[in-house]
């Protein structure tokens, strides 16, 4: 056993204690492992057929339309530019998107991820 001197706050144990919580002096740290290691090692267990995992479930398609942002403001966007092909939400940013040079409207498609060529 530990023999020291003991105050109010501290009190012998058998095992180190940090941070007033009690931590055993044995334990390991915990590992944290990505989602694809978890994944992989769940792909080597002998699973039966009819088990649901991560990677087997099939979703399937929504019927639900996406919802559309401005490219400007971020706003619900129902509007499309026909020229640029950018959501916008109001006027203002109608008048915004027909100013900004090609360069730019390119960077806000692919800033999107659309697939649309502007030109």
């Amino acid at each position: 056993m530990y023999t020291t001197t003991t105050t109010d706050t501290e009190k012998s144990y058998p095992f180190k204690v940090e941070n007033k919580f009690i931590v055993k002096s044995g334990c390991k740290k915990r590992m944290w492992r990505s989602l694809k290691q978890i994944l992989t090692a769940e792909r080597a267990l002998p699973w039966p057929d009819d088990a649901v995992l991560y990677y087997s479930i099939n979703a399937p398609p929504t019927f639900k339309p996406t919802k559309k942002y401005s490219d400007i403001s971020g706003l619900p966007a129902p509007y499309v530019d026909r020229h640029s092909k950018l959501f916008y939400c109001n006027v203002e940013e109608f008048a915004t998107i027909r100013s900004l040079p090609m360069d730019i409207t390119a960077g806000y498609l692919q800033l999107r991820g659309a697939n649309t060529i502007v030109g």
